[in-house]
């Protein structure tokens, strides 16, 4: 396990490397045999396995989905682990250690409460970064901290690095804004923060190689790929029903 967690730890020392997120076994394993260095998990893309929302999977429904991941692929496997399921800082260390457990490699974790539906303040969200980190060094776990500002409607880049900057001081690895855009912006949070950043690729964003140049390390997908994925079984099982024809592409 050691060796899978320095692996991934090793991937964010230089240049970029894409994370993509699978929901399944099947979509990992596809995802390792492309020659994908490492993988992520998606909640959302988890939850719409499971018929759920996203932010509702349990626990227990998290666990056991890194656990069946990291037990079919050899390469290290990321965890959005949201909220850590932890009101309390002092709770953190326990979802750490179960993920720990099941086999991953790094765990995210994000400002946004999904109970009060807000980006908590500041100091709340460092203070919860801290405990994480503290039990992400117990087991070589590589800590993501992310400011989720961008996704809830507060586009204050100023406020948004301000926060990884303090998130990296509180211990975290890697850092990550999901729902930045521009060029300029995403140029701005890299050469601030002074470490590894991730950047979700979304419509807009710049492709992969201009990341690269901007001195992004780790580029993600998010759910994109399930809801593409769950976007050609809709319009394959609507052809079907509508037409009943099969023109779509139904062999791997």
């Amino acid at each position: 396990m050691t060796s899978v967690r320095d692996r991934f730890r090793a991937l964010h020392a230089a240049g970029t490397f894409v994370i993509p997120n699978p929901w399944d076994v099947g979509s990992a394993r596809l995802l390792e045999h492309l020659g994908f260095a490492a993988l992520a998990t998606t909640s959302s893309g988890l939850a719409a396995t499971l018929g759920k929302h996203d932010q509702q999977v349990t626990r227990d429904e998290l666990v056991a989905h890194v656990a069946a991941l990291t037990a079919a692929v050899a390469v290290p496997v990321n965890v959005d682990a949201e909220w850590c399921y932890a009101d309390r800082p002092d709770d953190i260390g326990e979802t750490v250690d179960l993920l720990a457990d099941a086999g991953a490699a790094g765990i995210s974790i994000e400002d946004f409460d999904p109970a009060a539906q807000r980006v908590v303040p500041a100091g709340v969200a460092t203070e919860r970064v801290a405990a994480a980190a503290h039990a992400c060094r117990r087991h070589g776990i590589v800590l993501t901290a992310r400011a989720e500002n961008h996704l809830y409607g507060h586009g204050d880049l100023d406020d948004t690095i301000a926060r990884l900057i303090a998130y990296r001081d509180a211990g975290a690895e890697v850092v990550y804004a999901p729902g930045l855009r521009s060029a300029a912006d995403i140029g701005r949070l890299v050469g601030s923060v002074a470490a590894p950043v991730n950047v979700l690729a979304v419509p807009g964003a710049p492709a992969v190689g201009e990341l690269a140049a901007l001195g992004v390390r780790r580029v993600s997908t998010g759910g994109a790929l399930a809801w593409a994925a769950y976007g050609a079984l809709r319009d394959a099982a609507r052809e079907l029903l509508d037409t009943g024809t099969t023109t779509f592409r139904s062999a791997p």
